[in-house]
C-alpha cells in the first residue's frame, strides 16, 4: 500500500503453507505450465522485461511483464494497467510458505473493463483463496 497515497486501496497478501519443497512450489509459479495448472493458461517465460498474456476467459488476454525475479524466491510481473503480482516462497524444512500479493489497487480506478477497482478488489480477494486452495491441491497431490 503507498501511504503517500490516500486513495490507495490495500494490497490482497494470502500466505499458504505447501507441503511441497520449495523447488517445486517455484515450478507451480514460475513456469507458464504451472501457472496454466492452477492460475490461467498464458505464453509466460520467467525472463525480466518479457510480455506476455494470461488467458482471462471472458475477460480476454490480460497483458502482463515480467518485472522481477530471484530464482526459487520471487517473481513479481505487472499484470494489466494497474496491478502487480508477486509470489514470495520460503523454504521451511522441506515444505514452502508461499505469500502472494497483489497490489496496485486504488479506489479512483477502474479497470480495463469499466469495473471499480473497489468491487473488483473484494471478488479478487474471495479469488484468490480458491486459487491459492487450487494451487496447494495441485502441489500436494
Amino acid at each position: 500500500m503507498n501511504i503517500g497515497n490516500r486513495s490507495s486501496l490495500t494490497d490482497i497478501r494470502r500466505t499458504v503453507r505447501l507441503n511441497a519443497p520449495i523447488d517445486q512450489a517455484w515450478k507451480a509459479v514460475a513456469t507458464s505450465e504451472g501457472l496454466a495448472v492452477w492460475f490461467m493458461p498464458n505464453d509466460f517465460q520467467p525472463i525480466v522485461g518479457h510480455r506476455f498474456h494470461l488467458n482471462a476467459g471472458p475477460f480476454g488476454m490480460s497483458p502482463c511483464e515480467v518485472t522481477e525475479i530471484n530464482p526459487s524466491h520471487r517473481l513479481s510481473f505487472r499484470w494489466g494497467k494497474d496491478w502487480v503480482l508477486t509470489f514470495e516462497l520460503k523454504e521451511i524444512a522441506n515444505q514452502t510458505a508461499l505469500t502472494l500479493i497483489h497490489s496496485g489497487w486504488d479506489m479512483d480506478k477502474e479497470t480495463e473493463f469499466g469495473e471499480r477497482h473497489t468491487i473488483v478488489r473484494d471478488r479478487m480477494d474471495q479469488g484468490w483463496g480458491k486459487l491459492l486452495a487450487s494451487l496447494k491441491d495441485y502441489l500436494e497431490a
